[in-house]
């Protein structure tokens, strides 16, 4: 059974430990001391000197018990918050509620993901439930672009399937596709002259990055893709023609090869813009993550359908319109939805979680574990 008690403490002590992105290095040695007093260990990874963050990832191998036959199972969740996360004070309000003081977040992502992770591993060991190989994925740097997860080396990966536990939503809803996301930086390089004697002579810029934008095709493109512009950037004194402008934008989409075709129309309305105006223009573009999506018939949504059904609770499958880690281990061959874990307002000092939905998290993590040995 979940002692939610328990569980609950260890939240608490969690969210407590200051880990803002790019200083993991205190709560990365707190995981590898509560995985070493589970009797498990937790190796991490070299990406650290990759991405410049406090810590690398953590990854932790539970073998198999002797004669279980079921798939080799994967649950990630991501160890950094988004600031302001320093000194967070929990409270567990009489409505039930997990809430910081107002002052900061309160950290339930994804710290919830893992305290529930513990107390599931906790039952297992505790009612002593046959278990295949399970294997433990603690990511650092994932609110920073999935830095961690990016920079992870796939040797270490020994997984059929994967669970994050990692997004918003009531629980027993699963993410069962998020868009590919790529970078793109767009410079138009114009020519200065003087804008009162003789502004003819020049070439602005900025009036060529208006034209180029407004050529593009932006915000929602279809159902499955969008696009933006998120920083134009460029000018100086009001007597000069402006020579020079750099936009930053993105580009989404749940299916890769759209979102390769908004950059590639992105690229088109820019390069097109600036030779009709006589402007040079540079156009760079990266997909920083692959695009994920699975069904109702694919086997790992057709576990977590089983293990949530077996707790009375309701399956929602939807897609995400944002990237998470189960981007990068879908792009390395491991298939992995994304487990709502009924946080709400994160990212803001309004953050919240039900005690209640951190039980069902762990409740669902051991079912999932008793589902795969059935087939």
């Amino acid at each position: 059974m979940i002692s939610e008690d328990r569980l609950i403490h260890e939240f608490m002590e969690l969210v407590q430990i200051d880990s803002e992105t790019r200083n993991e290095r205190q709560i990365a040695d707190v995981l590898k001391e509560k995985f070493s007093s589970l009797g498990l260990t937790a190796v991490e990874d070299d990406s650290q000197e990759r991405t410049g963050h406090g810590a690398g990832n953590l990854f932790v191998t539970w073998p198999a018990d002797s004669g279980v036959s079921a798939p080799k199972l994967l649950f990630t969740c991501h160890m950094d918050t988004v600031v302001p996360g320093q000194k967070i004070k929990p409270a567990l309000g009489e409505d039930g509620w997990i809430r910081s003081d107002g002052s900061t977040i309160l950290g339930a992502d994804d710290k919830a993901g893992l305290a529930a992770l513990f107390e599931a591993i906790r039952v297992i060991q505790e009612q002593k439930l046959p278990h295949g190989q399970i294997q433990f994925v603690i990511t650092a740097g994932e609110e920073s672009g999935l830095m961690g997860a990016r920079a992870m080396d796939p040797a270490y990966l020994d997984a059929d399937m994967g669970f994050a536990l990692d997004s918003n939503g009531e629980v027993g809803a699963i993410a069962i596709a998020a868009p590919a996301q790529a970078k793109v930086t767009m410079q138009i390089f114009g020519k200065s002259a003087h804008a009162g004697v003789n502004p003819e002579d020049g070439i602005s810029a900025i009036q060529v990055a208006s034209k180029a934008i407004s050529a593009m095709k932006l915000g929602r493109i279809d159902n499955e893709t969008t696009a933006n512009i998120g920083k134009f950037a460029g000018g100086g004194p009001t007597n000069v023609v402006c020579d020079h402008v750099q936009l930053d934008a993105e580009a989404r989409s749940i299916v890769q090869e759209k979102v390769e075709l908004q950059i590639a129309s992105m690229r088109e309305a820019l390069e097109t813009t600036a030779r009709d105006h006589g402007a040079q223009s540079e156009f760079r573009s990266e997909i920083i993550y692959p695009a994920f999506s699975f069904n109702g018939n694919d086997p790992v949504v057709q576990l977590a359908d089983r293990a949530i059904t077996s707790l009375g609770l309701t399956t929602r499958l939807f897609a995400s319109g944002g990237g998470s880690d189960a981007n990068v281990f879908n792009g390395l061959n491991v298939p992995v939805v994304n487990l709502a874990v009924g946080y709400e307002d994160i990212h803001t000092t309004k953050e919240r979680i039900k005690a209640a939905d951190i039980v069902k998290v762990a409740s669902l993590v051991v079912a999932i574990v008793a589902e795969s040995q059935k087939g």
